[in-house]
């Protein structure tokens, strides 16, 4: 880690080590930056969901927080005409392919969805997109946690720490666009995986995708 620097934030002076990525060095001061794949611990974050931009002075075009490092004098502000276009841009991307049945759903009021709409002031329903059009299976093979693709935000925190923490490597990736998605190899329940039954990518989901059901402990 580099050494001690001071940066500007919203106008707030903050502290922080010089090569730290920005949107941790604000969540740790109380700025909230919306976020759903960052994932602190990760070398080269994926920036995938696009909700966490910001503009910083000197540079032509909002970066996003979660690959920018720190550097002393570094100005930062966290809302802008073109910052809150981009961001209400991507979520609304997000929503096209998110089951919208909150008042349903087990992580209602624990969302982080409704966490940025709450912060940013956005609807939590389509405006300007329609749904995208898809055939999910729920996967309740596991007895004690429930996997529903309808409600996936494709943030990669479950196959994070199936792979990085845990070790087991039963979820992944695959396709790439509109078709990319979270499964297991060939596709098969996840009681048919290595899936241990820990329980890690249930208790990292930031929506409703996993989820604990009543069977669970």
């Amino acid at each position: 880690m580099g050494k001690k620097i001071t940066l500007t934030i919203d106008d707030r002076q903050v502290t922080a080590f010089e090569g730290e990525k920005l949107l941790w060095v604000a969540l740790e001061n109380d700025i909230y930056i919306p976020h759903l794949c960052a994932i602190k611990e990760e070398e080269r974050p994926s920036a995938s969901c696009r909700l966490c931009f910001v503009e910083v002075e000197g540079f032509s075009h909002p970066v996003t927080a979660c690959t920018q490092e720190v550097y002393a004098g570094m100005i930062v502000k966290t809302r802008s005409p073109r910052v809150d276009r981009l961001v209400k841009s991507a979520f609304e991307l997000l929503l096209s392919d998110h089951r919208l049945e909150c008042a349903k759903c087990p992580k209602n009021r624990s969302c982080e969805l409704q966490k940025i709409a709450k912060e940013r002031k956005l609807k939590l329903r389509l405006t300007r997109l329609k749904p995208l059009e898809k055939e999910y299976a729920i996967d309740e093979s596991m007895g004690s946690f429930v996997f529903d693709p309808s409600r996936c935000v494709l943030c990669g925190r479950c196959v994070y720490v199936d792979h990085q923490e845990v070790e087991v490597g039963a979820i992944g990736f695959t396709h790439r666009g509109l078709q990319r998605k979270v499964t297991t190899f060939g596709g098969g329940l996840l009681a048919d995986s290595p899936c241990t039954g820990c329980g890690r990518c249930v208790e990292v989901c930031p929506v409703g995708a996993l989820f604990f059901t009543d069977k669970a402990g």
